[in-house]
């Protein structure tokens, strides 16, 4: 049995996001979307595992959870949430789902705070730190009132965008997680000191911040620190099997020619995701070996980039035949299937970041088997192990050595595909990581651990360190 999302922007006569930023809410009877059943999942990752997951919930019996973002639509947090909301509820824990409103204005200085993160250079003016504090107050504003009668005991919020609201609603008994999913190093920070004050302020209303590696842990903020990867939903419209005609109604559908092998990039269009790269490999590789190239991606509400950079590549492609640049829909059902028939019909998945906080996308292609061309940057060494679960590539030119290796030999394509797959499901799957989440839950609860403690659910170690 599979995930199932109905309407996600209208559910009956209820347009979501609510006024007061709610998604999902099972005591407003809000559920949009779900998950399949538990005992669905114990074929893949074992009954122990299940087993004990069920064992944390049942220790948090009766609490309850609230998780902010900033979109519904687009993007790795929101793709986690669709999920991981309804499967805690599927636990016995309520857990809400809320997104910042926010004008293009405001996306716009919270896009530059996650650029000026990952180290491209600028600045962050105070007309900025104005328009993001007016704006969080002003949700802050918004959420009070249910905020107040909810009265979670653990709330997590996702990235910078929503940040600020612990200092407006955080209650005397509640407990605030800052998940922090952007790759950004603390040097970055400390070399820019008007930003690491801005995020160091904020973050200080937190009872702890959770990492998706240990090179991303900053150390000098004062909180409790834990390390957990993203994860995938192995039952989702994303990620779960599809039939054959499953997948040629897609193809059909944007009139992919399935005699030629197929090169596939997913992801949004911003200007970290390596775009360039990817097609100036396909235009090298198409020499030696027939292919064709398919970038694919939507637009997210928190991304106000998107619509130009998608722009520019539809520009730059237009003349050449064997590429199509596609605007994925933004259904979130039609979109998720959609994706996984063009990453299950690719030969070869490119996601060559430039800066990625882990790259769920590269998660997802794992799970379906096939060989994954990237760089060595962020946290995507946590998932490729380099020509066992996948490639690094530093230039397009080695990128294209690599497609035509990989179209000449299928059968070492399969064989990282599987060697992939497995590692997918021995580290990234939803279930396991959604206890870490319980794990956290248990020691805020019971108030075990200090506030300098750092906490890894993966193995921890240095990425330039790692031999194998």
């Amino acid at each position: 049995m599979e995930s199932k999302i109905k309407n996600f922007v209208e559910e009956g006569r209820r347009k979501l996001p609510l006024e007061d930023g709610t998604v999902y809410s099972r005591r407003k009877g809000v559920q949009p979307f779900s998950v399949s059943p538990l005992q669905d999942y114990i074929p893949i990752v074992g009954e122990e595992r299940i087993e004990k997951l069920e064992k944390l919930a049942r220790k948090l019996e009766g609490i309850r959870m609230v998780e902010f973002n900033s979109t519904m639509v687009g993007g790795g947090v929101a793709e986690m949430l669709y999920s991981q909301v309804p499967f805690l509820n599927e636990l016995g824990i309520e857990d809400e789902w809320k997104v910042v409103h926010g004008t293009e204005a405001f996306y716009l200085v919270t896009k530059n705070i996650h650029n000026l993160l990952q180290g491209k250079k600028g600045t962050l003016t105070s007309e900025m730190v104005r328009r993001y504090y007016r704006t969080l107050k002003e949700n802050a504003d918004i959420y009070a009132k249910d905020h107040e009668r909810y009265k979670p005991d653990i709330v997590i919020v996702h990235d910078p965008q929503p940040l600020g609201l612990a200092r407006y609603l955080k209650g005397q008994n509640e407990k605030w997680l800052w998940r922090f999913h952007i790759d950004v190093e603390g040097d970055t920070l400390e070399a820019n000191p008007v930003l690491w004050q801005f995020i160091t302020f904020w973050a200080s209303f937190y009872d702890a911040v959770m990492f998706s590696g240990a090179h991303y842990v900053v150390d000098s903020w004062p909180l409790r620190k834990y390390i957990s990867p993203p994860f995938i939903d192995p039952l989702s419209i994303k990620n779960k099997e599809l039939r054959p005609d499953e997948i040629t109604k897609v193809l059909e559908k944007y009139e992919i020619d399935q005699s030629i092998p197929l090169l596939v990039q997913i992801g949004r269009f911003d200007p970290w995701k390596g775009i360039d790269t990817t097609i100036k490999a396909y235009k090298i590789a198409r020499k030696e070996e027939k292919c064709q190239l398919v970038v694919a991606g939507n637009m997210a509400s928190d991304d106000p980039e998107g619509e130009r950079i998608f722009n520019h590549v539809c520009e730059e492609t237009r003349s050449d035949s064997g590429i199509q640049v596609i605007r994925l829909p933004d259904d979130v059902a039609v979109n998720a299937l959609e994706v996984n028939a063009l990453q299950r019909a690719a030969r070869v998945i490119l996601q060559p970041s430039t800066k990625e906080g882990f790259g769920l996308v590269i998660t997802e292609a794992m799970w379906k088997g096939k060989p994954v061309i990237t760089r060595e940057v962020g946290a995507i060494p946590i998932q490729i192990r380099d020509g066992e679960t996948g490639f690094f590539i530093t230039t397009a030119k080695k990128a294209a050595k690599k497609i035509i290796r990989l179209l000449r030999d299928p059968e070492q394509a399969e064989s990282v595909g599987r060697e992939a797959h497995e590692y997918v499901k021995e580290h990234f799957l939803m279930p396991d990581r959604v206890a870490d989440y319980l794990r956290v839950a248990n020691y805020f609860i019971n108030d075990e651990l200090d506030r300098d403690s750092i906490i890894s659910y993966h193995p921890w170690f240095k990425l330039s360190k790692r031999k194998s």
